[in-house]
Formats: C-alpha cells, structure tokens, sequence
C-alpha cells in the first residue's frame, strides 16, 4: 500500500498532461523542469510530488500500452 496523492497534486498534473502530452516522459528529473517551466507551483516540494505523480502515470500508460 502507498501513499494516496492529494487531490490537488492530481488536479495540476491532470491539466499539464492534457495541455502538454508530449512534454512529460517517465524519468523524474526531466519531469520536474517541465512542472517547474510550465506551472506557477511556487514550492520545491509541490512541484516535486507532481512531478512524481506524473512520472508514475507516464510508467503506468506506457506500461498498459505494451
């Protein structure tokens, strides 16, 4: 059992990944720039969970794709 994610955290990863699809991939560090570049997530820590969240829902897609 994990962590569940806030509610908010799934919201601004839900709208980046609609707004920019090819912009994220699976690998955590690039995801942070691109959270970090296009969203106005202030705290380190913030941009870092959704970063996270959406590494893990890019390894979940193209796990269910292959």
């Amino acid at each position: 059992m994990g962590r569940i994610k806030q509610t908010y955290l799934k919201r601004v990863a839900k709208n980046l990944m609609a707004e920019y699809p090819d912009e994220f991939g699976t690998d955590f560090d690039v995801n942070k720039k691109k959270v970090g570049e296009l969203s106005t997530v202030k705290s380190k820590s913030i941009r870092n969970k959704i970063a996270g969240y959406l590494s893990r829902v890019m390894k979940q897609k193209s796990v269910s794709v292959d």
